[in-house]
Order: C-alpha cells, then sequence, then structure tokens
C-alpha cells in the first residue's frame, strides 16, 4: 500500500533551487505534524524540517534559512522549497510525520524518497 509518494528531486548545481512534494494518502492527515528527512550515504535518515497542522515550522541548523517547509491540507501534501543548495545536501529526501523538536517521529512505512544532488 502506499501511504507516501515524495518527488521533485533531480540533478542542480550549487546554489539552485528545487521544490518537493510528499503527497500522502494517510487518514486524518491534517492531524498529524509532517516532516521531510533526509539520508546520506552511509548515515541514518535525519529529520531537518517539520511543520504542524497549523503551520508552525522548525528547522535543523544545517538548512535553516535555505530551506521552508509547507503544507496544503485540502491537497494532503507537504512541501519543501529548498533554495541556495550546497553540495552536501546531496541525499535522498523522505516525508513522514514528525515532530517540532526534530527528533525525528516517522509513524508511516516509508516512501521511495527522491534523490537530489547537488553538483556542478
Amino acid at each position: 500500500q502506499v501511504q507516501l509518494v515524495e518527488s521533485g528531486g533531480g540533478l542542480v548545481q550549487p546554489g539552485g533551487s528545487l521544490r518537493l512534494s510528499c503527497a500522502a494518502s494517510i487518514r486524518f492527515f491534517s492531524t498529524y505534524t509532517m516532516g521531510w528527512y533526509r539520508q546520506c550515504p552511509g548515515k541514518r535518515r535525519e529529520l531537518v524540517a517539520a511543520v504542524t497542522r497549523g503551520g508552525s515550522t522548525n528547522y535543523k541548523d544545517s538548512v535553516k534559512d535555505r530551506f521552508t517547509i509547507s503544507r496544503d491540507n485540502a491537497k494532503n501534501t507537504v512541501y519543501l522549497q529548498m533554495n541556495s543548495l550546497k553540495p552536501e545536501d546531496t541525499a535522498v529526501y523522505y516525508c513522514n510525520t514528525g515532530d517540532l523538536l526534530l527528533r525525528g517521529t516517522p509513524s508511516f512505512t516509508w516512501g521511495q524518497g527522491t534523490q537530489v544532488t547537488v553538483s556542478s
């Protein structure tokens, strides 16, 4: 069963931008705090941004002031606008439930993720 489908990744040069989308087929989607996780090769998944039902957000320092998480509850969709991308942002990006403290609290089966590659 597909619950989370990420899209929008790709290859971009340093300083470029991408906008990721996550379509969530989750009952009562609007009640969950949602987040974007990323996983670099050889590292564990890390929650880098979270957004509550009402739109409160928080970010890891590594992406703060460059990434913006948002949601459209009517469309059951979460977005991640990524600007000023750096090579160290290269990772597979996933969405799932999350928390504003950025501890990482996934509730659902992971989707396939979307690859973001930042390289000249």
